[in-house]
């Protein structure tokens, strides 16, 4: 993307954010803690992200606000509405992620 200059390029990627986010609301049934799993990112750590882009670019954003962005309603009532409470298996998996995470950036500090 290269060949493109800087604001169709900023365009061109904040359509793609706006699209994840359309994604995600469509497959409510996709758990954060899946997304942690598999990809090591949740709906709460776009929320994150947006609050510190704000923040670099010298723009208010807490975080609340940007959940609610993301999520497409308060927190709270997508909790309540669509989050299920996490199995075993899946606590199991996160923590085996984050050991292999945690053990990746021990090694690459050694080197």
């Amino acid at each position: 993307m290269q060949h493109l200059d800087e604001q169709t390029r900023t365009e061109l990627e904040a359509a793609a954010f706006r699209r994840l986010l359309r994604h995600l609301d469509a497959n409510k049934d996709v758990q954060n803690i899946d997304l942690m799993i598999l990809a090591d990112f949740c709906r709460n750590c776009l929320s994150k992200w947006l609050v510190s882009a704000a923040k670099t670019r010298g723009a208010e954003l807490d975080y609340e606000t940007a959940r609610e962005h993301v999520y497409g309603m308060p927190y709270a009532e997508w909790k309540a509405h669509h989050q299920a409470p996490a199995t075993d298996e899946q606590l199991a998996a996160l923590e085996a992620r984050q050991a292999r995470k945690a053990g990746a950036d021990g090694s690459r500090e050694g080197s």
